[in-house]
């Protein structure tokens, strides 16, 4: 690669990023802020669960459907669209706030729509990575992302609890209507190449689910492709309760109170950065699907040592959420990476929204469950399951050969072409 390729790439790359960063720490914020007022405000568990649930339906029920819009569409003006829509919600909210007629129900719309826009902007954002980035560079850049995560979900809680102090609620919801400009702005300043697309025969709808068709036809003739959709999904769900049991493993187990939770949460943080940065500079194994299964099999063992450590040795706790979070990035960088590298740039909308769809719809299943179990076998078994759980199907995965094999085989006969074809 020469050094004028090198620096065209990192600049288009890094302006989109930079922009980003910013909007994700206001929407860090704004979802802090909303959903402490929720709390004080109503007091209920059944409200929050009720804005968990309205934040997550919308990649469920969005996902499959639009992927093809996706990649048909224009995906700069797609992720300018949704930037613009959420900076729009919040300005509405904010007034609404400011005049004193906000309601339960103006929080629980506002979580809709944001989730909406994010339905459609995460999978332009991934979609169009791998057009920007050299492939070489895909996991580095994965493990940037990773890393961004992890500092947001590190700097913007106690960032949001600050601010509410100092602010009122409209003022709050301001920055994130800053942010969200800022990175519509970055958008703007540079181009983003759109995969080649043929033209759709037939009318608007008639194309829609001739692309629709497509796509599920390209994952459904890619065992390997299949292979790691499932894996993914199934990882969600084992490891979501690990993710939600933390402030009673603290209380019951530990004997601990608010420090112990943060310290945990701390810990978690701090290793997906740690991990975002080792991929970022490392760069993984060579075949990227190698590094996300050994990063599984790390957290696996995370999982099971948070569930055999006795209640006196918190501090072992507290470094086993460390390796997680390392692990997370670790397993999440590469995977993402992976998709980028061998997915057809004019398919990857499509596969990206049904794998969020597809892993969001997790969530709710293993939420379901997870609250009985726990209270019928108590949470440390929870963390004891959920580590053999990843253990299971990371070593699974490791006898598909299709799964290994999915950066050396070559993609299925459908193509992208094909999907619009008459």
């Amino acid at each position: 690669m020469t050094a004028a390729v090198q620096e065209r790439w990192q600049r288009r790359f890094f302006t989109i990023w930079t922009g980003q960063a910013f909007s994700l720490f206001g929407s860090q914020l704004v979802q802090f802020a909303l959903v402490w007022w929720l709390t004080e405000t109503t007091r209920s568990a059944t409200v929050l669960a009720a804005a968990m649930l309205v934040g997550v339906l919308p990649q469920v029920l969005l996902g499959p459907v639009i992927g093809p819009l996706i990649d048909r569409w224009n995906r700069k003006r797609v992720m300018m669209t949704a930037d613009s829509l959420v900076a729009f919600t919040t300005l509405v909210l904010a007034l609404l706030f400011a005049s004193g007629t906000v309601q339960v129900w103006h929080v629980y719309l506002a979580l809709l729509i944001r989730s909406a826009a994010g339905s459609f902007h995460f999978p332009a954002l991934q979609a169009s990575t791998s057009l920007i980035v050299p492939e070489e560079q895909l996991s580095r850049v994965a493990g940037l992302n990773q890393m961004l995560q992890g500092l947001m979900n590190i700097i913007a809680p106690p960032a949001g609890a600050l601010l509410i102090s100092l602010l009122p609620m409209q003022g709050v919801l301001a920055i994130d209507i800053l942010t969200a400009m800022i990175a519509v702005i970055s958008l703007l300043l540079i181009a983003i190449p759109q995969p080649e697309r043929q033209p759709g025969a037939g009318s608007l709808l008639a194309v829609f689910w001739r692309d629709l068709r497509g796509g599920l036809v390209y994952i459904r003739d890619w065992p390997g492709l299949r292979g790691v959709i499932v894996v993914s999904m199934l990882l969600n769900l084992v490891i979501i309760p690990p993710a939600t049991l933390v402030p009673l493993m603290v209380t019951n187990v530990f004997g601990g109170g608010a420090p112990e939770l943060a310290a945990l949460n701390s810990a978690m943080g701090i290793g997906v950065v740690a991990g975002g940065i080792l991929l970022g500079v490392w760069g993984g194994f060579k075949r990227r699907i190698i590094t996300g299964l050994l990063a599984i099999f790390i957290m696996s063992l995370s999982f099971l040592v948070v569930g055999f450590t006795p209640s006196s040795l918190f501090g072992i706790a507290v470094a086993a959420f460390f390796v997680a979070g390392a692990a997370q990035s670790m397993a999440n960088g590469p995977v993402f990476a992976l998709l980028q590298s061998v997915v057809a740039p004019d398919m990857q909308g499509r596969v990206f929204t049904l794998l969020m769809s597809g892993s969001a719809l997790m969530m709710p299943i293993s939420l379901a469950i997870t609250g009985p179990l726990a209270d019928r076998f108590s949470v440390p078994v929870m963390y004891i399951a959920a580590g053999l759980g990843c253990l299971f199907i990371t070593i699974a995965a490791v006898f598909i050969p299709a799964v290994m094999n999915i950066e050396t085989n070559p993609q299925p006969a459908v193509t992208a072409a094909a999907s619009s074809a008459d």
